[in-house]
């Protein structure tokens, strides 16, 4: 057995003073996947809406190819979703002028098909906006009061946006082979895996970030310079001095203050809010400059994370259900990090 924690990066609100059991079973976290838009009913992609349980997206994937019959790379999917869960979720397949399966023909362990529409074009990564999450808390070891107690806190001024420990592969490792790649110690070939240590590189800079911002108070204002997104958009604009329409709109969550996602490209941040991006790339240089010699496109991302729906709901057993939705790109455990200290026992041959 192993047992496994949230990265210890400073906390909004306090460390929480209860701890609780994650993901007893699957079917305690609950993914609900929220694309926003509907399939237009025709063209030669196929869509499939899935259930799977204890199920890798990537691994669902493949055997979703090989029952329609075609090539791994002609199935896709808006986004990743974890594996020790019960999760909804699309895939396209790409079947020109080929009938759609039916359920007996996905005959995959932990899969159910739900739903079958056409598409005229392919779910692409990122093509969702966002999921609904139901997670079951057990084996806490104090009040429920504890938790419930934070709740109108957070749904009012939200969490701050870390990147989850998911980001960064095992034991976190992938930041190091990043770095490794950076000193040319580390030669991969392997599009997919080089992508996922330069995402984790880009993941701990914003979140070193963040946490400077967490500590000094700052993360939910507007400093001078400061770069701002508009909420549920990619959209930034530049913020000389917050004046009071920009602290009502920061108060509202219509805006939020974003830091950097490294990489090559116009720096959008001046003043106070661009020294705290040059203290960020003088304490990690390798990382920083390694992701520009890649030539990353510089990006932001927002630095609250505000869960819509929030609610909890105990049981007669002593656990506790939480249920939230987030954007696409956010991560449930940084929410319930703020609430409660969860951990997860599972078997390491079955991680």
């Amino acid at each position: 057995m192993n047992e496994s924690s949230n990265t210890e990066y400073p906390y909004a609100y306090g460390e929480p003073a209860i701890r609780a059991r994650l993901r007893s079973t699957a079917a305690d976290f609950v993914v609900i996947e929220q694309l926003g838009w509907a399939p237009d009913g025709e063209g030669e992609h196929v869509f499939l809406y899935v259930r799977k349980t204890g199920a890798n997206t990537d691994w669902v994937a493949r055997q979703l190819a090989a029952a329609c019959g075609v090539r791994a790379d002609a199935v896709s999917y808006a986004g990743l979703k974890d594996r020790h869960a019960v999760t909804e979720q699309w895939f396209s397949v790409q079947m020109p002028g080929r009938e759609a399966p039916a359920a007996a023909d996905i005959a995959i362990e932990g899969v159910e098909l739900l739903q079958v529409a056409r598409n005229s074009r392919k779910l692409r990564r990122g093509a969702l906006a966002g999921n609904r999450f139901r997670i079951t808390l057990r084996e806490l070891d104090a009040p429920l009061d504890l938790i419930t107690e934070r709740l109108p806190c957070i749904a009012a001024h939200g969490v701050p946006n870390y990147f989850g420990e998911q980001r960064f592969g095992r034991e976190g490792g992938n930041v190091g082979r990043a770095l490794r790649l950076f000193r040319g110690e580390l030669r991969e070939r392997d599009r997919h895996k080089r992508g996922l240590y330069l995402s984790a590189a880009r993941s701990f800079l914003f979140n070193e970030y963040l946490a400077a911002r967490v500590v000094d108070g700052s993360w939910t204002q507007a400093l001078p310079g400061e770069v701002l997104m508009l909420d549920g958009t990619h959209s930034v604009f530049a913020c000389t001095e917050a004046d009071a329409a920009i602290r009502d709109r920061l108060e509202r969550g219509d805006v939020h203050p974003t830091g950097p996602l490294w990489g090559t490209g116009e720096r959008l941040a001046s003043l106070q809010a661009l020294a705290g991006e040059q203290a960020l790339c003088a304490a990690q240089p390798e990382l920083c400059a390694g992701l520009e010699a890649e030539g990353l496109k510089a990006e932001r991302r927002a630095l609250r994370l505000r869960p819509q729906g929030l609610s909890a709901e105990s049981h007669a057993d002593g656990s506790l259900t939480l249920e939230f939705a987030l954007p696409a790109g956010a991560y449930a455990t940084t929410v319930l990090r703020e609430l409660v200290q969860a951990y997860e026992l599972r078997e390491s041959a079955a991680d």
